[in-house]
């Protein structure tokens, strides 16, 4: 169980206050970078699906006998879809040809910010999952935020750019 309790909290992310999907979503996007800066896009894939199949693991574990499995200490789902989201301009990075240092500002802080705004609002297919309920709600609304964070970081760049002027 206490394996579990730390991994739900990303191992304390989640017991700051206030805001913990916040300040999950901050340490996540920092080791984000991080993990993107070591290995560049396929590390970071790599280590999205294993702490997206840590989350689906550990939250029913966690949670079992809880009233209400999606608590707000539990951010192991903001840390699988904000690491979703960042994958999106790190595949573009890398695709490039840049190197893993060369990861500016704008494609991470889009990425988080995009994140905070579809996991706070929730539209379609976001709501859906958590409106779901359940342990598997408590990961998949996140994920489905990443998603979307991602393509629309991806969006935001182009525009940027010019590419889709």
């Amino acid at each position: 169980m206490i394996m579990e309790k730390l991994l739900c909290t990303w191992f304390g992310a989640g017991n700051m206050r206030p805001a913990p999907g916040t300040w999950g979503s901050l340490v996540a996007i920092a080791l984000g970078v991080l993990i993107h800066w070591v290995g560049h896009f396929p590390l970071l894939l790599l280590a999205t699906a294993a702490v997206t199949a840590l989350g689906f693991w550990a939250v029913p574990r966690y949670t079992a006998g809880m009233e209400d499995p999606d608590r707000s200490e539990i951010v192991i789902d903001e840390v699988a879809g904000q690491w979703l989201a960042l994958c999106f301009p790190s595949f573009g990075f890398w695709y490039m040809g840049l190197p893993s240092t060369d990861f500016p500002y704008p494609g991470w802080v889009a990425a988080f910010l995009f994140f905070r705004l579809f996991d706070i609002w929730k539209p379609w297919l976001v709501g859906r999952a958590d409106r779901e309920g359940g342990t598997r709600g408590v990961m998949l609304d996140d994920l489905w935020a990443g998603l979307f964070a991602g393509i629309a970081t991806i969006i935001a760049a182009g525009i940027s750019h010019g590419f889709l002027m």
